[in-house]
């Protein structure tokens, strides 16, 4: 290996991991700022459709994250 194959194999890992955190935290704030402004203050009870709708989104979310950790993987081919 030649020392620009080590410097462009060094640069896609770095960026690789860069990306992922970026994703995830952006995920994670779009997730977070919907909690804090629907979560129940104290005292407060949660009625059960309010628990279904969280319920979802967090499968949404869920299910967001496994499709870009999949789109991730179809890239490195």
């Amino acid at each position: 290996m030649n020392a620009n194959q080590i410097i462009n194999m060094i640069m896609r890992i770095v960026m690789r991991k860069a990306i992922n955190k970026g994703i995830n935290v952006g995920i994670n704030k779009a997730v977070g700022a919907r909690q804090k402004t629907n979560s129940p203050q104290d005292g407060q009870i949660v009625s059960p459709e309010e628990k279904q709708q969280r319920r979802q989104s967090k499968k949404a979310v869920r299910q967001a994250r496994q499709a870009a950790k999949a789109a991730r993987r179809m890239n490195r081919f």
